[in-house]
């Protein structure tokens, strides 16, 4: 029996070599982390305050938005700020142009919520600036009543909200109506909207006795033409149906022309004469 397991156990002398050679390698395997840090040592210690910081600073340097952020805002007054003033407070240089082009036009900002009109100004900007904005408290002793149809540019730019782009265009409507029969024309001026409107209406007042009043039955198709409230087929009718019928006698005679419609008559009523 001993002879068998003795036969069984036994190794060769190359398989005894062999096995030697590999329990070298699996204890220089072991060993070879530890060598490493013996040689190589890492005396750095980390101060996880600096580190905290440091992060900080870098998720405040990669945040969206202005590239510029203004360290202190200083009080200021929207309606006198120059485009550099809006771009030193951390506005884009296209945002600080719209709001000067504003100003330019007649704009003026009376509280902060007006900010809020401009167009690519966004909410984290006016919550940021609104707090230092200063707009004096200017109440004219008297408020100087303009008459637009006798106004002249230079005088319709005297009118709070009303620059000369928009001066130029009232008076170029003006001339093309004949005058205004109430100052709610003022709202068929291009561009200007509702709110400007509202803005304007209390300096502003009409008289209508100035009109200049067009003799329906006599007046030529060109010059009728630049009526804006009929277009090229209702003034076409208007001159055909007087050639065909003779003259008119009155309002009542245009309403027998069927593209013209009660309330274009309305509107063109008070600019008629017949004679």
């Amino acid at each position: 029996m001993k002879p068998q397991l003795k036969e069984h156990l036994a190794i060769t002398k190359r398989e005894w070599n062999g096995l030697v050679v590999l329990s070298a390698l699996i204890a220089l395997t072991l060993t070879l982390p530890y060598l490493h840090n013996l040689v190589y040592k890492d005396d750095t210690v980390v101060n996880i305050n600096e580190f905290n910081k440091a992060v900080a600073e870098l998720e405040k340097a990669n945040l969206p938005g202005k590239d510029i952020a203004p360290a202190k805002l200083n009080k200021f007054n929207p309606n006198t700020a120059s485009t550099a003033d809006w771009q030193k407070m951390g506005l884009t240089a296209k945002q600080a142009a719209t709001i000067k082009n504003y100003v330019s036009k007649g704009g003026r900002f009376r509280k902060a919520e007006d900010l809020q009109k401009i167009y690519g100004l966004t909410k984290i900007d006016y919550v940021r600036l609104a707090p230092f904005m200063i707009i004096p408290d200017h109440k004219p002793a008297v408020v100087e009543v303009i008459e637009i149809n006798t106004a002249d540019s230079a005088t319709l730019t005297r009118i709070q909200g009303v620059g000369p782009a928009f001066a130029k265009r009232i008076i170029y409507y003006r001339q093309r109506l004949g005058g205004f029969v109430s100052k709610e024309q003022l709202k068929e001026v291009f561009g200007l909207d509702e709110l400007k409107y509202d803005e304007i209406k209390g300096q502003v007042k009409v008289n209508p006795r100035l009109i200049r009043r067009l003799d329906i039955n006599t007046i030529t198709f060109d010059k009728l033409r630049l009526m804006p409230y009929l277009n090229y087929k209702q003034v076409n009718a208007v001159i055909e149906y007087r050639n065909q019928h003779g003259s008119y006698t009155s309002v009542d005679d245009l309403k027998n022309i069927a593209i013209i419609d009660e309330q274009i008559l309305r509107k063109i009523e008070p600019y008629l004469i017949f004679k």
